[in-house]
């Protein structure tokens, strides 16, 4: 290793991945103080203020009524023209469309059918002269035929999503699960009130997953979406499960946060986690996932840290509000025919775990697996995870199985936590598989791989491929592939390939010195400019457009 070190490294910034407050104390070292907690937004708090990558205009957009015109189909009108803002006429929008990135359209080739037609990137493999879309019968048959292995399933239906907006859903199910909920924990608290109308909290009928030897990756918000799934599950991910969804906006039936419950059918065990501040938003949300939803379990979240989710009482903030979490978790027991499992920290403060003490009443309630994060609120991702403090989480569970999460980025790592901790079930995976996803293969097989710079690339070849299908393979869908890319290699700049490590396997809070690889590619995959993973990006999916801007979400390439 030491002979790849660059000592003389001079640390360069991309001013247009700084944070604002950053950008304004680089401008003004003595002035500009951070912006208050209690003066962010929501928005700025969920990182969403940092707009989007690209902006369009409609006038440059084609119809997208127009889209997917057919060879040999009927010829497709836009309803609403003239009023329509969007072009009709595909001379014109030919003239302003981006260049095509390559001549092979992965859908096409997969599918044997693109739906974004004229706007398509790729479009040069399967648009005739004129504009129209062409389809490959003979690829098109077998995709149909091993559609149930391939689709991406869970799309919100839009007479669901209109019940939800009219607030009609009928959500009586979810209203009697808790009012059995709290009339079991009133009987609880004294002899008054009778059993007979008391329920099993966990009745036979309820679906059952072996737990057992499972290696499960994280729910992961930005990062974890769908595309980035599927990579893990190649590389032997058992158990998987989407981004947080804020159960209050799946009940607003808002498209961006349904998009968080989609599934690949690769998944063999998906969940989808949720975060809610009472019984009867968690309850509902229960009921409407599990009969609109293909998936095998439901997730409480109540480990996030982000400062308008807990202030609202939700996620970690649950974690103080323990009279409303026990019914949270009983309504949802009584009510689900899935698995209810639950995420959580060791606490608020690090000064004063939690976690422990309610680990029995997870049990009595019937949840089906707990998952401990070795650290507080306080903490957020700082510190070593208490592994120690996760077996004793364990022990006060038992018999329910508890995973473990924190600081394994390789199976040396995982074996010694779990050796530490015998009555742990098993580990969830979150940063180690961002940093290196073939940390599963690497569990199961009890080796470290060295992966080459040109299988990273392949692999991120194949995101990039996993993404336009996920996103679409216009600009819109291109720019957002590129934007998730990004965002993951803001982490999967960390890993430093096995070959150059003098004593592996590398530490997940171990910063290594600026190194030089093995090849340009490999260097310039250790970057920690976002420069470098914007070249990256381009290597796959073409050139960024004009007025191009990315920050990343975790600001992994700011320093003060």
């Amino acid at each position: 290793m030491l002979r790849y070190v660059i000592r003389d490294h001079v640390r360069s910034l991309t001013i247009e991945c700084v944070s604002e407050n950053d950008k304004r104390k680089l401008n003004d070292p003595n002035g500009s103080e951070e912006v208050p907690k209690r003066q962010r937004t929501e928005q700025q708090c969920q990182n969403k203020a940092r707009g989007l990558t690209y902006r369009v205009s409609k006038l440059d957009e084609f119809c997208p009524h127009l889209i997917d015109r057919i060879v040999g189909g009927e010829e497709k009108r836009c309803a609403t023209v003239p009023a329509c803002p969007f072009l009709h006429d595909v001379a014109e929008y030919a003239k302003r469309k981006q260049a095509d990135i390559g001549e092979t359209c992965y859908i096409y080739r997969t599918k044997g059918h693109c739906p974004r037609g004229i706007t398509c990137r790729f479009g040069k493999d399967h648009l005739t002269e004129d504009g129209h879309n062409l389809i490959d019968e003979d690829v098109k048959r077998r995709w149909e035929e091993d559609r149930g292995n391939r689709a991406t399933l869970n799309q919100l239906q839009k007479d669901v999503q209109h019940l939800l907006r009219k607030r009609k859903y009928d959500f009586e199910k979810a209203a009697h699960a808790v009012r059995l909920a709290e009339r079991r924990i009133r009987a609880e608290r004294g002899p008054d009130d009778s059993d007979s109308d008391r329920v099993k909290l966990r009745p036979e009928e309820i679906k059952k997953i072996d737990w057992s030897n499972k290696l499960y990756l994280s729910p992961l918000t930005t990062v974890g979406n769908l595309p980035f799934r599927r990579i893990c599950k190649e590389f032997g991910a058992d158990v998987t499960c989407g981004e947080m969804a804020m159960a209050h906006s799946l009940l607003k039936g808002q498209p961006q946060e349904w998009a968080l419950v989609k599934k690949h059918a690769s998944e063999s065990i998906f969940g989808v986690q949720i975060c809610g501040k009472n019984e009867h938003v968690m309850a509902r949300c229960a009921q409407v996932l599990q009969e609109n939803a293909e998936i095998d379990f439901i997730d409480i979240n109540l480990g996030c840290p982000i400062d308008w989710v807990y202030e609202q009482g939700s996620g970690s903030g649950l974690l103080r509000r323990q009279r409303i979490l026990k019914s949270v978790v009983n309504s949802m027991v009584g009510l689900m025919e899935v698995p209810l499992t639950v995420k959580t920290r060791t606490g608020v403060s690090c000064s004063k775990s939690v976690a422990r003490e309610l680990m029995p009443m997870f049990r009595d309630a019937g949840v089906s697996l707990i998952t401990v994060h070795g650290r507080s609120r306080e903490q957020r991702y700082t510190r070593s995870a208490d592994w120690g403090y996760i077996e004793e989480c364990a022990a006060a569970a038992s018999p329910v199985p508890v995973f473990g999460n924190g600081d394994i980025l390789s199976y040396v790592d995982y074996e010694a936590a779990l050796a530490k901790c015998p009555t742990v079930s098993g580990a969830m995976i979150g940063r180690g598989a961002l940093i290196k996803p073939w940390i599963f293969t690497e569990i199961k097989e009890r080796r470290h791989i060295d992966m080459t710079s040109r299988e990273r690339l392949d692999m991120l070849t194949k995101y990039a491929n996993y993404g336009l299908e996920h996103w679409g393979s216009d600009t819109k869908g291109v720019e957002t592939t590129r934007r998730f890319m990004l965002e993951w290699l803001s982490f999967l700049h960390r890993y430093v390939p096995v070959g150059l490590l003098v004593r592996p396997p590398q530490a997940i809070n171990q910063r290594p010195p600026f190194y030089r690889g093995r090849d340009e590619l490999e260097t310039m995959m250790a970057s920690a400019n976002c420069k470098d993973w914007v070249k990256i990006s381009e290597m796959l999916l073409g050139r960024v457009p004009d007025g191009f801007t990315f920050l990343p979400k975790h600001k992994a390439n700011a320093w003060k």
